[in-house]
């Protein structure tokens, strides 16, 4: 992971507002884990699981990862990020306010996601933080997706 400069801190949780926080890891997309999150979400549509047909039908030349699995990875990965590295206690899932699907995955690609902390208000007792997240496709101009997420932390 590529953190910011200077790491956020809840003692001082504006500091970062407006830049990119970090860059996670890369995470490679195989056909193993959309078959799993087929399997777990029940969406086994042949786009994504049936290797053959997609090769043959599929305009992507293959299978394709899940929109949703790609969203899946924005949460694991502000952890990485932003949560853990400050060394917060509670961190809830929020929501989201943003989430458009630009470019799809293919099976094998890798993705990794850069972050920006876009704001942070007090809310209920903790702060809430909405981040800017950019799913990036390595070798790829555009983003698999953007989102704008929401978590609530405290300590």
């Amino acid at each position: 992971m590529q953190p910011a400069s200077e790491p956020f801190s809840l003692s001082d949780p504006t500091a970062l507002v407006g830049r990119t926080v970090g860059v996670s890891d890369w995470i490679t997309i195989d056909q193993s884990r959309i078959d799993g999150f087929a399997r777990d979400t029940g969406d086994a549509q042949w786009i994504h699981v049936d290797v053959e047909r997609a090769r043959r039908e599929s305009p992507f030349g293959g299978p394709i990862a899940h929109g949703y699995l790609t969203l899946a990875i924005v949460g694991s990965t502000i952890m990485d990020i932003l949560i853990k590295p400050a060394g917060v206690k509670v961190a809830v899932n929020y929501g989201l306010d943003r989430v458009r699907f630009l470019s799809v995955v293919k099976a094998g690609a890798r993705v990794r996601n850069r972050l920006v902390l876009s704001a942070v208000d007090e809310k209920g007792g903790g702060l809430l933080l909405t981040t800017q997240n950019s799913i990036e496709i390595e070798g790829e101009q555009k983003p698999a997706l953007t989102a704008v997420a929401l978590v609530l932390v405290s300590n």
